[in-house]
């Protein structure tokens, strides 16, 4: 994904905005008929860790913490996404069978091996933690996830996806960025109308600080929990260290704030396209400014995902985790509206 065009972030009134209104009207049309399509209900619990904008508001991390917090309680979770950036997402249901031991076309199980070209980043990070499946139709996937063992699943990302019936939708909702312009594509960076996502979620989960009035435009009646990013413990070696930091994901910012603030010397920055497919000379030049600067070159777990890796033991990676405000609030919520848990999962009440 490129850059956003800076209009998308809080100029409603800017000319582009106003004159790409009406395409961003069609937009929000064709999006709630496809969203009003009926879905299969699983025979197990659904979760989803959603967003109304395009770019990254956290889901990933957010399903990595809860993927966690369900595997603690003895539930056989398994996740499912698109797999933005891969190959299987791009192929939908054109991936062939046979590479899969007879899985549905366009159905793919992220396997220890498989590139970021093939599945995307996101899924290499959460294949880590728990049994993971990529493709477009949500519903095929899950079907194969519970034929493998699936106890419950867990979506990053697909909340406009219509294919498979949540029981508990999260609207997740980056406190730095917030709504943006409050357009709908391509006026602005919505993927739909706020109220007609919150609608659908049982909760918003608002990752740091609400630099943007985001929680007011949400329906009152919809809860609100709060988190914030904590930089992994990688980044305790870094500390009063130069370094350079460069990261393709949807606002690198967030990132190189996060080193700054964890005591960090960032004295510089790289910047690249979401989802950005490293090249060796990309790197190679990495390398070359941070030696220069007599700097560590460091990165995003996402981009590490990425890389070539004749270069990876040359870059330091530093990842982020979320920290809850009420942890126990939000395990108790999840818990709670997600209910069809089998009451051996549901864990100590606090």
């Amino acid at each position: 994904m490129r850059r956003p065009p800076a209009f998308w972030r809080h100029d409603v009134r800017s000319p582009w905005a106003v004159l790409l209104a009406p395409l961003g009207a069609a937009v929000a049309a064709v999006t709630a008929r496809r969203i009003a399509r009926p879905g299969w209900r699983a025979p197990v619990p659904v979760i989803c860790c959603g967003n109304v904008t395009v770019g990254g508001a956290g889901k990933t991390t957010l399903a990595l913490d809860l993927a966690a917090r369900l595997r603690a309680r003895g539930v056989a979770v398994h996740i499912l996404l698109r797999g933005y950036g891969g190959a299987v997402a791009g192929a939908d249901r054109d991936i062939r069978r046979g590479a899969d031991g007879g899985l549905p076309q366009g159905v793919h199980r992220v396997a220890p091996g498989d590139p970021a070209s093939l599945v995307g980043d996101e899924a290499l990070l959460l294949a880590r933690l728990a049994p993971t499946w990529v493709g477009a139709d949500r519903a095929v996937s899950a079907r194969a996830a519970v034929a493998a063992g699936a106890e419950a699943l867990l979506l990053d990302d697909g909340l406009q996806n219509p294919t498979l019936i949540k029981d508990l939708s999260l609207l997740v909702v980056d406190g730095g960025s917030g709504f943006g312009n409050g357009r709908v594509l391509p006026a602005g960076p919505l993927r739909e109308p706020v109220l007609a996502a919150a609608a659908r979620c049982q909760a918003a989960v608002l990752i740091g600080a609400d630099a943007t009035g985001a929680a007011a435009q949400l329906p009152a009646g919809l809860p609100v929990l709060h988190a914030r990013l904590e930089q992994g413990p990688e980044i305790a070696d870094l500390v009063g260290r130069p370094v350079l930091a460069f990261a393709g994901i949807a606002r690198p910012e967030k990132f190189f704030d996060g080193l700054a603030q964890g005591g960090v010397s960032v004295v510089a920055r790289r910047p690249f396209p979401d989802h950005y497919a490293y090249t060796m000379r990309d790197i190679q030049n990495v390398i070359e400014s941070a030696t220069r600067l007599g700097a560590t070159a460091v990165t995003t777990p996402k981009d590490a995902a990425r890389l070539p890796p004749a270069h990876l033991a040359q870059v330091r990676v530093v990842g982020v985790r979320l920290v809850w405000d009420d942890d126990a609030a939000a395990i108790e919520h999840l818990l709670e509206v997600a209910g069809r848990l089998s009451p051996r999962h549901a864990g100590p009440r606090s």
